[in-house]
């Protein structure tokens, strides 16, 4: 087409439409320019959260050590400790004593089978923190005296009740 062969109305159309088009061009690089700007400043945005965030979490972890710290150094957490340590013992204890008594108990009423007068099978042996409990009958007293005598030789023994009833036999 001869530029000349245009009528002045289009050639006038002709330059509005380019006119637009160069400035279309520009505000879209201009836009994607903005565009552009926008993502870095959200980018440096989340960065910036995101440090943030983490100091705030390091801050938390740091608080939360020295409270679990003096939670645990503090005084009444050592008296807790304490007692829970002193029931243990006392439990071990306990249970130490009853093995023991049960030992003495059994050491009594074999000593006692071993004597030809005394009946171990009818002799009731108790045992409680050393002191031993003869209950039962006994054919004579010299076998009731007798009875008490091997009970306080086990080894264990602290005292002797002898709760053992002279029975007549015939």
């Amino acid at each position: 087409m001869n530029p000349r062969a245009l009528k002045p109305g289009r050639l006038a159309l002709c330059v509005v439409a380019g006119a637009i088009l160069s400035l279309t061009a520009c505000s879209d690089e201009a836009g994607n320019q903005s565009a552009e700007r926008q993502v870095d400043s959200a980018v440096e945005k989340t960065k910036d959260a995101t440090a943030a965030a983490a100091r705030k979490a390091a801050e938390l972890a740091e608080k939360a050590r020295d409270n679990t710290k003096a939670y645990f150094e503090s005084p009444d957490v050592k008296r807790d400790v304490e007692a829970a340590k002193d029931a243990l013992k006392n439990a071990g204890d306990a249970l130490t004593a009853k093995a023991d008594d049960a030992a003495i108990t059994a050491s009594v009423t074999a000593a006692l089978a071993r004597d030809p007068e005394l009946s171990a099978r009818r002799i009731d042996v108790r045992t409680n923190a050393g002191a031993v409990q003869l209950a039962g009958p006994a054919p004579n007293t010299e076998a009731k005296a007798r009875a008490e005598t091997i009970a306080r030789g086990v080894k264990g023994v602290s005292s002797v009740d002898n709760r053992l009833e002279v029975t007549a036999t015939n």
